[in-house]
């Protein structure tokens, strides 16, 4: 039997979604990197898992997959890490490496995608992600957070920073001068705000709050702000983006949004809404209008993501907490009631071994 790394962490055991201690263990391979975890982001997808929302949960689940933690230990097969190294480590931790999307270094896309939290590793053994005190993982699927970025803010960069950074630069999204429309104002919308403005972009806010409007213009540095449900504002507003990043993971229609982009633009859907989006034919046939989805980017894409960040400073705007908090993070965050994402000090928490 393979000797394992013990590790404590807190999992959802049923679709309650309710979160407690939960010990287990990792083992790491030659060319693994054994990470103390820091701090661990916690994002919708975490909830929509552990409920079981979504469908596909391998109970007990540990979430968690915005991770920034400092390397303790390296197989004999690292090359590219060392003890004390600060890394970070995303939604997926390992890929096929021989399909089509893998060669093309697209391995977010790649059909046997290993999550690093609820997914099915290769050896059969499900994943368990970054709510605990120890991550083991390939040294090829670990990220270099920069030396001057806050760890704590940091963290959300690994699944909400490059999910928005990835299609902005895949898409051109990322041109002085042009104008973004950033649908919500949450984790993944305020990321969008920051890098739009690092790239020298006009940026407009999209919100059905109009209460977001000072924080979106005043504190975030937004050109404009529209409120979603306010018809006159929407009308005067058509036509004039080249592109749109829908970040809303609730239920919306995306025929208004779709009529403030100019002709050939482009919308990006990175929101996971658990109900179907319609897209009628004629809201695109028109002007020619582009629709796309993405799902976080490749180690490449995250890389880049993450040195632009350190280059500009950017961070995310986090409420750091420990984890005996992290059942009533999940249930705020549920009501959108955090500013703009939860981060768990793991290191700083007392976690108690369970069964």
């Amino acid at each position: 039997m393979e000797k394992g790394t013990p590790a404590i962490g807190w999992a959802a055991r049923d679709d309650s979604g309710l979160l407690s201690p939960y010990s287990f263990s990792r083992v790491p391979k030659d060319d693994d990197v054994t990470i103390k975890v820091l701090f661990c982001g916690i994002c919708h997808t975490d909830l929509h898992i552990a409920k079981n929302e979504w469908g596909n949960a391998l109970y007990p689940i540990v979430p968690g997959h915005e991770i920034v933690g400092i390397v303790t230990d390296v197989g004999p097969g690292v090359k590219s890490f060392k003890a004390g190294d600060t890394v970070g480590v995303g939604y997926f931790l390992d890929s096929c490496r021989s399909c089509d999307t893998c060669s093309k270094g697209y391995e977010n896309y790649c059909p046997t995608l290993v999550l690093t939290s609820n997914g099915v590793d290769y050896d059969g053994a499900t994943t368990q992600g970054g709510f605990s005190d120890v991550l083991v993982v390939n040294q090829d699927y670990v990220l270099r957070v920069p030396e001057s970025l806050s760890l704590a803010g940091a963290a959300p960069l690994l699944c909400a920073g490059v999910t928005v950074y990835s299609p902005m630069m895949q898409y051109g999204l990322n041109a002085p001068g042009k104008h973004l429309g950033v649908v919500g104002l949450g984790g993944l919308g305020h990321m969008a705000v920051k890098f739009g403005k690092a790239f020298g972009m006009t940026v407009t806010v999209i919100s059905s709050s109009p209460r977001k409007r000072e924080e979106a213009l005043e504190r975030l540095g937004a050109d404009a702000f529209l409120v979603s449900r306010d018809a006159e504002q929407m009308k005067a507003a058509a036509g004039t983006m080249d592109g749109i990043i829908d970040t809303v993971s609730a239920g919306h229609p995306l025929v208004p949004l779709l009529e403030l982009l100019k002709p050939m633009g482009q919308m990006v859907v990175v929101g996971a809404p658990s109900e179907p989006l319609a897209l009628p034919a004629y809201a695109i046939i028109g002007g020619g209008k582009r629709v796309a989805g993405n799902g976080v980017g490749s180690v490449s894409s995250c890389q880049a993501m993450l040195d632009f960040a350190g280059k500009h400073g950017i961070t995310a705007d986090v409420e750091v907490v420990k984890m005996d908090y992290v059942n009533t993070a999940v249930e705020r965050l549920e009501k959108n009631d955090v500013r703009y994402r939860f981060v768990i000090d793991v290191a700083g928490s007392q976690l108690d071994a369970a069964a």
